[in-house]
């Protein structure tokens, strides 16, 4: 158990880090959940601050239901990441009470398999919504619109989960051939989620690839 002060309403362990969790979250082709912070051109994973007295799977199923909507019977827990991960915050984006105290996020990332629907997502579960917009992305997800210093993050986290990924659910067989599936078209690229936040199509479906070629 990590020794921790109290900085405001934030828990800080003794380095200055704020214990946090990360949530990728799977559809069945094992593309991401890639939310678009509100009011901002960056897109992110969903993560938050862990709570005294809560364990990282607790914060992360809270996190989960008031950033995404979602219910611990929605997902599946498929792995979750052995040590903290940490990231620093520059010091223009830390509050002037909290310069010196606080350095950054600790941070245990789940891997999650969706079982639900997309329709049970709501980006407006509470009145403090993170995202305005989501969609599915392919896993090696682009660095260059996450904000600079949380990317070496993502690249570890998501290079540690990549081993865990289950068998997706896509038509491998017309990729091995190089024919191109056929999707249907409904004709709505562009529709609204549960909550009534956009939800962008995700373009084709891409197979994973190396963590050097995407994330380089």
């Amino acid at each position: 158990m990590f020794s921790t002060i109290e900085l405001g309403l934030i828990m800080l362990d003794r380095e200055g880090f704020r214990p946090n969790v990360g949530i990728v979250l799977l559809n069945q082709r094992n593309q991401v959940f890639w939310g678009k912070r509100i009011r901002t051109h960056s897109w992110q994973f969903p993560q938050g601050g862990i709570k005294y007295g809560e364990t990282p799977e607790q914060a992360m199923f809270r996190e989960l239901h008031e950033e995404v909507g979602l219910l611990p019977d929605h997902v599946r827990i498929v792995a979750r990441t052995r040590d903290w991960l940490r990231y620093e915050v520059p010091d223009h984006f830390i509050r002037r009470d909290a310069r010196g105290h606080y350095r950054g996020q600790k941070q245990i990332w789940f891997l999650l398999q969706l079982t639900g629907r997309d329709c049970d997502m709501n980006l407006r579960a509470t009145d403090h919504p993170e995202f305005d917009a989501w969609r599915w992305n392919e896993y090696w997800v682009p660095l260059e619109v996450v904000i600079e210093f949380k990317r070496d993050v993502y690249q570890m986290a998501l290079t540690e989960l990549a081993r865990f990924l289950p068998r997706a659910n896509h038509h491998n067989r017309y990729l091995r051939s190089g024919m191109r599936p056929q999707h249907r078209d409904d004709g709505d690229h562009r529709h609204h989620a549960a909550g009534g936040a956009p939800r962008l199509d995700s373009g084709p479906d891409v197979v994973p690839g190396p963590p050097d070629a995407a994330l380089g």
